[in-house]
């Protein structure tokens, strides 16, 4: 059980070079309980494990936000996506070691087929790090690219010029 201030800038991700750079990767399930703005209630399923994750409002810019994170049993978890507002998110979550840090890089399935992100937790906002290749423009604090954001508005769902921006984006 764990709860404190989570601090990660993100990005769109340019090209697929990500998957020979990762140390490894698995598959993840999560849905929502509450989205509201100013707080989330998540589920998710990564590699047979269960969590149960409550963020707070955004700071900063979308920069940073408190998060307090337990694991349940796998089981639990099944029980509580019951519960889930309508909408998932399906995804495949990459490692990648770059520099002093690790980049979660999300390939999403499903209704969010063809977006990528790409994010780095920091200790602090002003905390520097490598970008590798791969990133592309900042996203941080853009709300349609938070996962909650993604369940009412999933990517396939976007207008053709949107969706083309985000994977093709110019280096941020």
């Amino acid at each position: 059980m764990s709860g404190s201030l989570e601090i990660e800038r993100k990005f769109l991700v340019v090209g697929d070079s990500y998957k020979r750079m990762a140390s490894s990767s698995s598959r993840i399930m999560q849905g929502y309980i509450c989205s509201e703005r100013g707080r989330t209630v998540r589920v998710r399923l990564r590699g047979g494990r269960g969590f149960l994750t409550i963020k707070g409002p955004s700071a900063d810019g979308g920069l940073s936000r408190y998060e307090f994170e337990k694991e349940i049993t796998p089981a639990e978890a099944g029980q509580l996506f019951a519960l889930c507002e309508p909408g998932a998110i399906d995804k495949t979550r990459w490692l990648v070691p770059c520099g002093a840090h690790t980049f979660e890089v999300d390939e999403f399935h499903g209704c969010n087929e063809g977006l990528v992100v790409a994010e780095v937790e920091l200790s602090s906002a002003s905390e520097q790090f490598e970008k590798p290749a791969f990133v592309g423009r900042e996203v941080t604090g853009d709300r349609r690219f938070y996962n909650s954001s993604l369940t009412k508005r999933p990517f396939t769902a976007w207008g053709a010029a949107e969706r083309a921006e985000a994977q093709c984006p110019g280096r941020g």
